[in-house]
């Protein structure tokens, strides 16, 4: 069965409903790709002003990734600059506006990884820290260790001079009725079904061809146990390596956590000579074999950009040094 997978796989890709065309930017001095999450983004569904909204947004952050490459700046910073951005819009499933736990609570996960020296930091389960990706930055930076969690990763936040919110801060009255719904058993709404696996995230190559991956999310709506997903576990929701790509992941966790998602995409890069696009659709039609639902954004050590999605849309947006600048939301 495993032998018939690999044979048929690439088949699987050519037909993901949202296999978008990579972008060549060989010869670009940086590049770099977002996403505000994958789920149902169906245009016939959405407003003209939700709509411009979401590319209002969208396009804000892309040019603040953007400006800090374009002046010589890293990867590294590139990427907490559209996420920093994102996870204060309550338009995104991360930070303010993040969905809500069964029990009515915040619970933040995040990872950010470099590719020069594979130095990594993530955190999972916070709920008083307003930009969760400067803290797995700072645990990145800061501590002997590469992932934290609840109270221990609050403390250690507070430690390091971040800021802290009120819950308050974060409770949308958006997603308390999401929550309400969810409990209630009803059918969520178009709104709250964009957002069935929402995350944001980026990756960037800098002028000096190092990449970097950030993810960030407030989870899935209703999650309980201490439930968490791909996004703040390296290889899996995020990866970078400078030998081969950066990833960042959107989707059903527990999917991309099984096929280690992010780490798979660099691996097939680097150890068969795949493009970008090509290792993305492989492994995003793996993911879809097993039942899983969702997206990734890629930028290889070439600067090569590529999205691949198996959903009806996902944010995203890509910039670089040749003039690229394009945002877009639906599959078609």
């Amino acid at each position: 069965m495993n032998r018939l997978l690999r044979i048929f796989l690439p088949l699987f890709a050519i037909l993901l409903p949202a296999a978008a065309t990579a972008h060549d930017a060989e010869h670009s001095e940086w590049s770099i790709a977002i996403h505000g999450g994958a789920g149902t983004i169906e245009r016939s569904l959405m407003t003209p002003e939700r709509e411009a909204a979401y590319n209002a947004s969208l396009q804000a952050a892309l040019d603040a990734g953007a400006a800090v490459l374009r002046e010589g700046g890293t990867a590294e910073d590139a990427v907490i600059a559209v996420i920093t951005l994102l996870e204060d819009d309550p338009l995104f499933n991360a930070g303010r506006g993040a969905v809500l736990t069964w029990e009515g609570g915040i619970s933040l996960d995040s990872s950010l990884m470099l590719g020069q020296d594979l130095s990594a930091g993530a955190v999972a389960g916070v709920d008083d820290v307003r930009h969760p990706i400067l803290l797995a930055r700072e645990v990145m930076r800061n501590s002997p260790h590469v992932l934290l969690s609840g109270e221990g990763a609050s403390e250690f936040a507070a430690e390091q001079g971040l800021e802290l919110m009120d819950a308050d801060w974060f409770i949308t009255e958006r997603r308390a009725r999401s929550l309400e719904a969810f409990r209630n058993r009803q059918e969520a709404s178009i709104e709250d079904r964009e957002h069935a696996f929402g995350t944001v995230g980026a990756v960037a190559r800098d002028h000096h061809g190092n990449l970097a991956a950030g993810t960030s999310t407030g989870g899935t709506t209703g999650k309980r146990w201490g439930r968490i997903g791909d996004s703040p576990l390296i290889g899996a929701g995020t990866y970078a390596d400078n030998r081969s790509c950066a990833v960042s992941a959107t989707g059903t966790g527990e999917y991309f956590i099984r096929a280690s998602v992010a780490r798979a995409i660099c691996d097939l890069i680097r150890l068969t000579g795949m493009g970008p696009q090509e290792a993305a659709d492989q492994t995003m039609a793996e993911v879809g074999e097993m039942g899983g639902d969702g997206g990734v954004i890629v930028v290889s050590n070439q600067g090569e950009t590529a999205f691949s999605f198996n959903t009806s849309g996902m944010y995203r947006g890509r910039a670089d040094s040749t003039g690229v600048n394009e945002i877009a939301i639906y599959a078609d």
